[in-house]
């Protein structure tokens, strides 16, 4: 069975650093470990073409070659998921997806044409569609409600990747969270019980990493790392031994509970074992709309004397941060703002509230007859809100496009990455010293250009560059790093705003189209009486 793997185009988003890419030549940020993961789990006999369209797109012969085409992504893809699944048809080809869009909304993906469903995990899922397939069979739903053993999961097809594209690669150690915040779908799509695997199994996909030639950052891209301490631990102290018998070749992020502060020695495992940064869903410095929310483990310790912890101990910490939540107060942008400049968070994700579907909240919200009428909430930071919020939309949409703007201000971030790494920690190892690539030493220079001569930040940078380097001289490269980042959101911020604002326009000419015919000609008489 040829089988082309099919990974959608993601829109520019926070996560796409488009411009951090272009200066040191690579174009994405992460590769699709999903796909690669389903390629390791279906019949090895099988031929395998992976076609990553962020980075180009199926050739004629690839789709030539093809018998079974799989497409998989996220609600954020779903654009080109769809416009690919109606291409492999409109060739004749069979077509089966799956992954966090196709299984929280099956139906839309029906609707493009396709001929399997796999939904749910591919554990327990793809061994079924590869049982329909021997037996002939040309279209079919495969669903379960079972969570997989992940210590059965293959080693990742790694080798189908274009390695020299990616900045990082992708790990992943748990699935699942034992929270129950009321927005998020990865309780919904992956439990509350977190399911790890085997500490040797995650060692042996680093083994096979290493093999390739991998020797840059990986992503352990768990939605809460810590979400099983016990096994976390058990990896982490077989982690720390592998990385030093590797000479430290990789480093590491994760996402993780804001609990993680109250962990001294998980964080010290983290960071011994090369962890150089973690997101942490903060959500909103608003105690009464974490409760509301029930994000409760947000509200047992201080949020700025945690994330300080974190950063005493050598992890940059990155937050998502939301607006929008039901009984929220005006100025919850510049709340969050301001949070984010105390707690000297250097980058930040910031978007309106979204209900997923499935979720609690979209599950209150449909009840309640508030979700809006073909607004899927794809959780783009450039996406209204996809219900009826307790205080005005418009007032919501404005304080968010001039908070994301000031959180990206390029003097504001400069002065809080500063703050950050003045008093950030590390590990009590050094990795061996080596040449730098000559494609990060030119954009450096490019960034030193843009941010220490020709920005308003030129005497900022330079103070705030030699006194990392005279206090804290171990953390200059990752900060120098952390700089580079906002070249990304410098435009990227732009793009909200324009998109919002349109949006939002559009959303008003609705409003007004919406108001019964009635209404508006009493209206109109009025203003003729008036006259």
């Amino acid at each position: 069975m040829n089988t082309l793997l099919i990974y959608p185009i993601f829109p520019p988003t926070f996560w796409s650093y488009d411009k951090i890419l272009e200066l040191i030549n690579r174009k994405v940020l992460l590769p699709p470990l999903g796909l690669i993961t389903v390629a390791a789990i279906l019949p090895q006999e099988w031929n395998f073409k992976l076609v990553d369209r962020n980075i180009r797109p199926a050739t004629e012969e690839e789709w030539d070659w093809a018998d079974l085409v799989i497409i998989s992504g996220m609600i954020v893809q779903k654009g080109d998921m769809l416009a690919q699944v109606r291409e492999a048809k409109r060739r004749g080809k069979l077509v089966a997806v799956g992954g966090p869009y196709a299984t929280s909304v099956p139906h839309e993906v029906e609707t493009a044409g396709v001929d399997f469903l796999i939904l749910d995990e591919g554990e327990i899922t793809l061994p079924m569609f590869v049982e329909a397939i021997q037996r002939g069979e040309t279209s079919g739903t495969f669903r379960t409600s079972e969570k997989p053993d992940v210590t059965t999961t293959p080693i990742p097809r790694y080798d189908l990747l274009e390695l020299d594209a990616y900045d990082s690669m992708s790990v992943q150690f748990s699935r699942g969270c034992p929270f129950q915040c009321e927005f998020c779908d990865i309780i919904v799509l992956y439990g509350r019980k977190p399911r790890t695997k085997d500490p040797a199994q995650l060692l042996a996909e680093l083994d096979h990493l290493y093999e390739l030639g991998w020797r840059r950052s990986v992503f352990m891209v768990d939605d809460n790392f810590i979400g099983n301490k016990r096994n976390v631990k058990l990896l982490l102290h077989k982690l720390k031994q592998w990385m030093a018998d590797h000479q430290y070749p990789f480093s590491f992020d994760t996402e993780a509970s804001i609990d993680l502060a109250q962990d001294p020695e998980l964080l010290e495992l983290m960071v011994e074992s090369g962890f150089k940064a973690v997101f942490l869903g903060i959500e909103t410095p608003d105690e009464d709309s974490l409760q509301l929310t029930k994000k409760f483990q947000n509200t047992r310790s201080s949020l700025t004397e945690s994330v300080e912890t974190i950063i005493r101990a050598g992890l940059r910490p990155m937050a998502g941060f939301i607006i929008g939540f039901d009984g929220e107060k005006a100025g919850a942008g510049d709340r969050i703002v301001r949070f984010a400049e105390l707690a000297a968070i250097p980058s930040t994700t910031f978007a309106m509230l979204q209900a997923l579907p499935n979720t609690a909240l979209w599950h209150r919200l449909k009840k309640e007859g508030r979700l809006r009428d073909n607004a899927d909430g794809n959780i783009n930071q450039t996406t209204l809100m996809n219900f009826t919020p307790t205080r005005p939309l418009e007032d919501i949409a404005t304080e968010y496009v001039e908070a994301f703007c000031a959180l990206y201000d390029p003097v504001r971030y400069l002065d809080r990455t500063y703050r950050c790494f003045m008093i950030m920690g590390g590990p009590s190892w050094s990795a061996p010293a080596k040449w730098p690539e000559w494609v990060l030493v030119k954009a450096l220079l490019i960034v030193i250009w843009r941010q220490g001569f020709k920005r308003e930040t030129r005497w900022k940078f330079w103070h705030h560059l030699f006194s990392i380097v005279r206090h804290n001289p171990k953390v200059a490269d990752l900060y120098l790093s952390a700089c580079a980042h906002n070249e990304h959101f410098l435009e990227y911020r732009q793009i909200v705003r324009e998109q919002i604002e349109s949006q939002l326009a559009e959303f008003k000419r609705q409003e007004m189209q919406a108001v019964p015919a009635e209404v508006a000609s009493a209206d109109e008489n009025e203003v003729a009486i008036a006259s």
